[in-house]
């Protein structure tokens, strides 16, 4: 079901699944991290330690996005108001790059 919490979640190309966390509550989830509170948890206490990185003063957290890059996925946390968007996206596979050869004549360099 989606709501005007989660519409814009939903809608991330190559996403896995999602979370909405407030203070460490799964407010809404999907995917593979439906239901995940052990994920909602640990990602709580990661921001939480983020934000004790505080390198100017302020009320705002000191970043608005986390990153976290595995192999395979990645988890994108977003910090809005009390909130914590969380996405599990496939990474993309690199393209393979084609070595072009430019120039000479065709024969064994020397």
């Amino acid at each position: 079901m989606t709501t005007a919490l989660t519409q814009g979640l939903e809608r991330i190309p190559d996403q896995l699944g999602y979370l909405v966390i407030s203070d460490g509550a799964v407010l809404a989830s999907s995917g593979e991290l439906e239901n995940d509170e052990r994920s909602a948890a640990v990602l709580s206490e990661l921001v939480g330690t983020a934000c004790g990185l505080r390198l100017q003063r302020g009320l705002e957290p000191p970043f608005k996005r986390l990153s976290v890059v595995f192999g395979e996925h990645s988890l994108l946390v977003t910090v809005s108001g009390q909130k914590l968007f969380v996405v599990k996206r496939q990474n993309r596979e690199p393209r393979a790059r084609e070595c072009v050869r430019i120039g000479g004549g065709g024969g064994d360099p020397k």
